[in-house]
Order: C-alpha cells, then sequence, then structure tokens
C-alpha cells in the first residue's frame, strides 16, 4: 500500500507496477462556505484535479475506484435514488451550490466513457452521509461549511445553540463508517470481477432521518454521557438557509439511497443504526484519548449485538 499526491506522482506511471488506485478525497465539505463564496475551487479540486488521475489509470492500465458522491443525484425525486435508473437533475446556474455536484457527475460521465471504451477498468462508488470516528475536528467546525453532525457536535461540546435550517425538515441517511468501509473493501477485493464497471450507492436507508430529529437525538446522547459539560443546556433555534448559506445556496429535502444493487453483487447490507452509530461518533470526539475506553467497548458490542437498530 502506498500513499501520496496521485496526480503529480510518478508511481501511477508504471514504474511502481501499481495495479488499484483508491482516491480517499471526498469534499463534501466543499458544498459550504468555500463552494459558495468561491464555487471554481471544488470545480478545480473534484473535477480537474481528478480527472488527471483517472486519465494515468487510464493510461497505465490500473483499475481505479473513485468516490464520487451521493450530490450527483441533485434533485432527484424518487423516492430512493438508484445508481442505474435515478435522473441526475441539478438546479440553476446561479444557485453556485451546485458546481460541486456538477464537477462530481461530469467526472463519473467521464471515467464511464472510458469503461465503455475499453480503457478503463473501474468502479464508482457513492458515500451517503458517512458518519464516525475521526470524521472531522469539531473544534475547528464552522457553522454553513463543516458537515452537519461535526457541527451539531461542535455546538453541544462548545455550548452553542444548534442551528436548524429552514426548520430542520430536510432528511437525510447516515452511515457508520465501520459499514461504509466493510462495503468499500468488497469493492476492492472485486471477487470474479463484479463491481468492474459498477455504481454503488454506500448508504442506510434504514437510518433516515430529519435534521430536527438528528439534533433532538445527539441533544439526547449528550446529556446522558459522562463527559458533558456539567453547565450543560443544549438549545435549538431556527435560522433561514439565506441567513445560514447565503442565496446562492438551494437545498434536497429527501437524500435516500438504493442499496439493492451492493446486497445483490458484493453480498453487503449495512448493520449499525443510527442511535449506535451517533453514540460511537460522539463517544470518539468527547473522549479522544481513550479516557473512557469500558463505555466505548460497551457501546460497541451493543452494537454489534442489535444491529440494525
Amino acid at each position: 500500500m502506498k500513499t501520496g499526491n496521485w496526480a503529480r506522482s510518478t508511481v501511477i506511471n508504471g514504474e511502481a507496477g501499481l495495479r488499484l488506485i483508491v482516491p480517499m478525497f471526498h469534499g463534501d465539505q466543499l458544498l459550504g462556505f468555500v463552494g459558495l463564496r468561491k464555487p471554481n475551487v471544488p470545480f478545480e479540486l473534484t473535477f480537474e484535479e481528478n480527472l488527471r488521475i483517472a486519465r494515468l489509470c487510464a493510461r497505465h492500465g490500473t483499475r481505479l475506484v473513485f468516490p464520487s458522491a451521493s450530490e450527483v443525484y441533485g434533485m432527484c425525486d424518487d423516492s430512493e435514488f438508484v445508481e442505474d435508473r435515478s435522473n441526475a437533475v441539478l438546479g440553476p446556474i446561479h444557485k453556485q451550490r451546485w458546481i460541486y455536484a456538477c464537477s462530481k457527475q461530469l467526472l463519473d460521465r467521464v471515467i464511464w466513457a472510458y469503461g465503455m471504451d475499453g480503457q478503463l477498468d473501474f468502479t464508482l462508488i457513492r458515500p451517503f452521509n458517512w458518519i464516525g470516528p475521526k470524521l472531522d475536528d469539531p473544534q475547528v467546525a464552522k457553522e454553513g461549511s463543516s458537515r452537519v453532525v461535526t457541527q451539531f457536535i461542535s455546538n453541544l461540546v462548545n455550548a452553542e445553540p444548534i442551528r436548524l435550517v429552514d426548520g430542520g425538515g430536510q432528511k437525510r441517511c447516515f452511515t457508520h463508517i465501520d459499514d461504509g468501509i466493510d462495503c468499500l473493501l468488497r469493492i476492492i477485493e472485486n471477487r470474479d470481477g463484479v463491481a468492474r464497471g459498477e455504481i454503488f450507492n454506500i448508504g442506510n436507508p434504514h437510518n433516515e432521518c430529519s435534521m430536527r430529529e438528528l439534533a433532538e437525538k445527539l441533544v439526547r446522547v449528550y446529556l446522558a454521557h459522562p463527559a458533558r459539560r456539567p453547565d450543560a443546556s443544549p438549545e435549538i433555534l431556527e435560522v433561514s438557509s439565506e441567513e445560514h448559506y447565503g442565496e446562492d445556496y438551494q437545498d434536497i429535502l429527501v437524500r435516500k439511497p438504493s442499496v439493492a444493487k451492493a446486497g445483490r453483487l458484493l453480498g453487503w447490507e449495512p448493520r449499525i443504526g443510527l442511535d449506535c452509530a451517533l453514540e460511537l461518533t460522539l463517544d470518539d470526539y468527547l473522549e479522544p484519548r481513550g479516557a473512557v475506553p469500558a463505555r466505548l467497548h460497551a457501546v460497541r458490542a451493543a452494537c454489534a449485538v442489535g444491529a440494525g437498530r
């Protein structure tokens, strides 16, 4: 296993006989302040830089497992997003939040074209709201740019109000990192070539909840945690999307994956329920040095026994 800046490395250029590239950068945070205030940044990072990797893999016969994004489905109104059937619908040009989704979707199409032309062995993965230890650093979270679980935890540990955008009715499906990595490893293994030329949603449709429900769950878990602030008195406020993100933002009310293909081809299904996932994530943030390992092990054991709750 090697790590590095593959787009500028001689490793892809055939010198090390590399057989597989799995770029690990996944930039949903670019949807926030940077993506809205500097819209060319997500295009340059998610499309231009990664296009170089795709071209090098095609040139040297290196298999590519590439992180797409659930964002590519855009404003699709399907009840569940299906990789090979759901439409990818984006909003108007002046809503600059869509440049990230557009960049990801365009790169998906380029990679697919290389594959259909016989130039590239690829698999595209679309993570849906992965959460878990080391997701982000809540100490440097910024309103309007951090991922939602990180932001809410940061609000709690810093005794700041949790802000719900437009009432918090937007729904997402949260996936614990252990489930996500389990699916990713099966894709990398690629037994009998089942993942070649395929797109996989990696998410947990059973863990769907609204942003208000998420905030309320995290408040309950936080208040029950032995490492909470002794003066904790969490507050939940409502703000408008214009106030929180600016006029260039446009939200999506529902984003739910179908994972039937991953089940059929990979024998995979997500097992960790939302309550367990939130407990494990919060534990790591509150006790990053393992000050309460017994509690963490107990939570993990409970999650393993009650998988799917």
